[in-house]
């Protein structure tokens, strides 16, 4: 059965391949521009600092150089259920250099568009396993981001040679460009 995380809860990842997947719905009659999210993966060393270009997994770079972390693609509408996005993991094939994986979520033209995270509702992240389907833990997001323009999710990290996940949650005025800036 899934364990339903609030922010800063911690849960061990007991899986060697999972899925992580995003969901989210937005209101795109208050803007009247359709809303583009998309999901970025920052797969980090012990200095909280991308390993490499190629450790940043986004849109346009969709698998890692080990293999290890694979972006099933872009969504560009929000548009059905079920998740909008969904990053593969397989810990049998991380990098010995990765100690944390980082996952953010950005408005993609946020200011152009005029949208931020408020007009976003039904945010969440879930894990789970890969082989079985099962859902490990899932992690809603509640708070109202209301000028906030990317949100860190989660992060899954190692700790004594143990694969944790993290429920984050923190908003940030800003973009990708940001984020980039603060784990390069």
């Amino acid at each position: 059965m899934a364990i339903n995380l609030q922010k800063g809860q911690r849960q061990a990842i007991n899986a060697p391949k999972f899925t992580i997947g995003l969901g989210w719905d937005t209101n795109a009659s208050s803007t009247g521009t359709s809303f583009d999210l998309d999901a970025s993966i920052f797969v980090m060393g012990e200095n909280k600092k991308i390993l490499s270009d190629q450790h940043f997994i986004f849109y346009n770079n969709l698998v890692s150089p080990d293999g290890a972390v694979e972006h099933t693609g872009d969504n560009l509408t929000g548009e059905g259920s079920g998740d909008d996005e969904q990053i593969k993991i397989d810990l049998s094939k991380v990098d010995p250099r990765v100690t944390e994986i980082c996952v953010v979520v950005t408005i993609h033209e946020a200011d152009a568009r005029r949208q931020n995270f408020g007009q976003v509702r039904n945010s969440y992240v879930r894990v789970f396993d890969s082989v079985t389907n099962e859902v490990i833990l899932k992690y809603e997001l509640e708070e109202d981001f209301s000028i906030e323009t990317a949100v860190e999710f989660g992060r899954i990290y190692k700790r004594n040679d143990e694969w944790k996940f993290e429920a984050v949650g923190v908003g940030m005025k800003g973009g990708l460009q940001d984020y980039l800036n603060k784990y390069n």
